[in-house]
């Protein structure tokens, strides 16, 4: 199985709301015992967990499927799981989805693109800006104070929520299971 969250590489992106998925890969690897097995040619930064694999691409987000083809492929992964910022869902939110369409997420429509629409997607609400005009700056900005103190415990519920895909029938959870937020 192949883990993927997305996000964007640097430590200006590193708090933001866009890189919620990255916060669960680092909370993935820190529980777990993993070995770094990047190469160059994955454009990410790819570890071993336990017979899984976890990506965080390096692409920037509006090319993550570049990445997540290139371990797909070099390992031969049929299952897919990717963790990400959901803004039609209020903060704190999880949800578990297979298939379906974008929504207008770059890092979605990417990974979309390049290995198809289905796979397990694991959704974490960031809430939506008042106006649709400040999306960009909204999901590249950090999390708010409030949000900043319920951050952690959050984003270990998502880690033990990916476990339990991991453990499970995932087709059969994402397509059945939502869990309540924090």
């Amino acid at each position: 199985m192949l883990i993927v969250g997305l996000g964007n590489p640097g430590s200006a992106y590193a708090r933001t709301r866009h890189n919620i998925g990255f916060m669960v890969i680092d909370e993935l690897c820190r529980r777990h015992s993993v070995q770094n097995v990047s190469k160059s040619s994955f454009e990410g930064e790819l570890f071993k967990m336990e017979g899984h694999f976890l990506l965080k691409p390096t692409t920037y987000m509006n090319l993550s499927g570049k990445s997540v083809l290139a371990v797909k492929n070099f390992y031969k992964i049929d299952e897919v799981i990717v963790v990400h910022d959901d803004l039609d869902l209020p903060f704190g939110a999880l949800r578990f989805k297979t298939g379906g369409g974008h929504g207008g997420h770059n890092g979605l429509k990417s990974t979309d693109g390049a290995i198809g629409q289905e796979y397990i997607r694991v959704r974490m609400g960031i809430g939506k800006p008042e106006h649709k005009t400040q999306v960009a700056d909204y999901v590249l900005s950090p999390f708010s104070p409030s949000e900043e103190a319920k951050l952690s415990e959050w984003i270990s519920k998502a880690a033990d929520a990916v476990e339990m895909l991991l453990r499970t029938s995932c087709t059969d959870v994402a397509s059945k299971c939502s869990l309540k937020g924090i």
